[in-house]
């Protein structure tokens, strides 16, 4: 009989490198050219966001950002193109969406737009949230939000994000 006590599992105060050690494991059995967002639900309440790209989905991910925003593309699009090819998953309290940056670049390319009575309803949740927060509602929808990089990570109140490669 051993006196050697049993090694403990102990959590540590940084979920980065658990998180990170689960998008590097996710994204490697993705498909190529894919953006993928990871919801990382806290157990007290809120959540961590990561987002990741396969290879491949780093340039034809910016490329397909380019197209939209010169197309004048904005959130209503962006949302309604996402929920025509996305796969969502749970693994616990982790949400990962995956996105095939292909067909979403298709129907960029094909002038697919989000419908209006959707547009109006997004438009309505802005407004109603701007007066619940005491704020202004923005006066059209917001950009394009992003697929490729250099969007996604780029840093604003709402959208910060770290890279994974």
């Amino acid at each position: 009989m051993s006196t050697q006590a049993p090694p403990r599992i102990v959590g540590h105060a940084d979920p980065t490198p658990v998180e990170l050690a689960v998008v590097v494991g996710v994204t490697a059995d993705r498909d190529p050219e894919s953006y993928v967002a990871f919801t990382f639900f806290r157990p007290g309440g809120g959540a961590r966001l990561w987002y990741a790209w396969t290879e491949g989905g780093h340039a034809l991910g910016d490329r397909l950002d380019e197209l939209a925003l010169a197309g004048g593309l904005d959130a209503a699009d962006w949302l309604h193109i996402g929920d025509r090819h996305h796969r969502i998953e749970y693994r616990g309290r982790i949400r990962i969406e995956t996105i095939p940056l292909r067909a979403a670049l298709a129907d960029v390319q094909a002038g697919e737009r989000c419908l209006e009575d959707r547009r109006h309803g997004l438009q309505r949740v802005l407004d109603f949230a701007a007066v619940r927060t005491g704020r202004t509602g923005p006066v059209s929808l917001p950009r394009w939000v992003g697929y490729g990089p250099t969007l996604v990570n780029r840093t604003t109140a709402i959208h910060p994000a770290p890279e994974i490669r």
